[in-house]
């Protein structure tokens, strides 16, 4: 019976888990598989993955083959290079101690990586935040310069529109003097015109008048 190790869909949608699982390969994929040795989470970055490292080299020593997917995390979490190793151990080119050596060797330097990418995500995380807070600040700066050039236009509509009536009134009270002055300046002149009327027809009264007792 050919056997596989391969992912089990989990989950819900859009977001999927999956279990880790050597199955029959003529089974369905999300079908009955014969025994789960880990499961893979890829919502998280860096993904999850829990894996029976036991478990996987026993399967892969007995023939199972892995898909692609599952190769990729098996060489991910070390298994393939702790299986490649143990054949060393058959084949009398390396130790157990050696074996174990160069396996924790290994292990160091991979924990080192992922310990790296995780600060750089960090690092990226703060960076990508403080230049969000300088963009803020500065749409928050330009808002707050229109918002006072508006209050300086409209002080200074307000201003004009209060200054309007005033040189109005002043203007009306400037015309009503000078058409006071002016009504002043023609009884002037009128009243010494009717005055000398007056005074030559007394005249002309009192020369008719004595021209007739003369006579």
């Amino acid at each position: 019976m050919p056997v596989k190790i391969r992912l089990a869909r989990h989950g819900s949608k859009r977001r999927p888990f999956y279990y880790i699982v050597a199955a029959d390969s003529r089974a369905p994929r999300d079908g009955r598989y014969i025994e789960r040795i880990g499961s893979y989470n890829p919502n998280t970055d860096p993904a999850s993955i829990d894996l029976n490292f036991d478990k996987a080299i026993q399967w892969l020593n007995n023939g199972a083959v892995p898909t692609d997917t599952c190769k990729a995390i098996l060489s991910d979490k070390g298994v393939l290079y702790k299986n490649h190793l143990i054949k060393g151990i058959a084949k009398g080119a390396l130790t157990e101690e050696q074996v174990q050596a160069k396996f924790d060797a290994w292990i160091k330097d991979k924990e080192q990586k992922i310990q790296a990418k995780k600060d750089k995500l960090k690092t990226n995380v703060k960076t990508e935040k403080e230049n969000r807070l300088k963009i803020e600040e500065e749409v928050n700066r330009l808002k707050a310069e229109e918002l006072a050039a508006k209050k300086v236009k409209a002080a200074e509509a307000v201003m004009k529109h209060k200054a309007a009536p005033i040189e109005d009134s002043v203007e009306d009270s400037v015309e009503e003097v000078v058409e006071d002055s002016t009504d002043v300046v023609v009884e002037e002149k009128t009243a010494p015109i009717e005055d000398s009327v007056e005074d030559s027809t007394e005249d002309s009264t009192e020369d008719s008048t004595e021209e007739k007792v003369e006579e």
